[in-house]
């Protein structure tokens, strides 16, 4: 748990938007866990399995009756304080521009489809492979690829006043 119980909860609030629905399917994910015994290949099959069982659990959640869109306003700061560095302390300005462009960001992913939103996460904030995205979602590897290339140029648009792209 202590391993792998944060990555599965920030894959579940990027998918899910709210914090609680987010922490149930974690632990849904570890009784699932718990349920199967443990026993893996390796580690990075034992990671992948985890990564699945949390991605359908999320797909469970959103297709339910009662599931509503909500927006909860504290999911930015909860992901922009996991997602510091260990920089060195800025200053305030630099601190505040940073905090905001982190911001700017994460809602700019956030606001992205599913689909997409997905796999930049398991991309970029995993920081798991093309072909590993492939296995944990079902999808053929040229559809993560195509993916990524359109959620990143979707993030392009969206973002190009704020950090001024040419």
């Amino acid at each position: 748990m202590d391993k792998y119980a944060d990555m599965l909860f920030r894959l579940s609030l990027i998918r899910l938007q709210n914090v609680q629905d987010a922490e149930d399917v974690v632990q849904e994910a570890f009784y699932q866990y718990v349920k199967h015994g443990g026993q893996f290949e390796s580690p990075e099959h034992e990671k992948a399995w985890l990564l699945k069982v949390t991605l359908n659990a999320c797909r469970k959640v959103y297709r339910s009756a009662w599931s509503r869109r909500r927006v909860d306003a504290d999911w930015l700061e909860t992901a922009q304080e996991e997602q510091r560095t260990g920089a060195p302390e800025p200053g305030p300005e630099e601190d505040v521009l940073r905090r905001e462009q982190r911001r700017q960001l994460l809602k700019a992913v956030w606001d992205l489809p599913a689909k997409y939103r997905e796999v930049i996460h398991l991309f970029y904030y995993q920081e798991l492979s093309v072909r590993e995205i492939a296995g944990i979602t079902g999808r053929p590897e040229s559809t993560v690829t195509s993916q990524l290339t359109r959620g990143r140029e979707l993030l392009r648009r969206s973002l190009k006043e704020e950090f001024e792209f040419e």
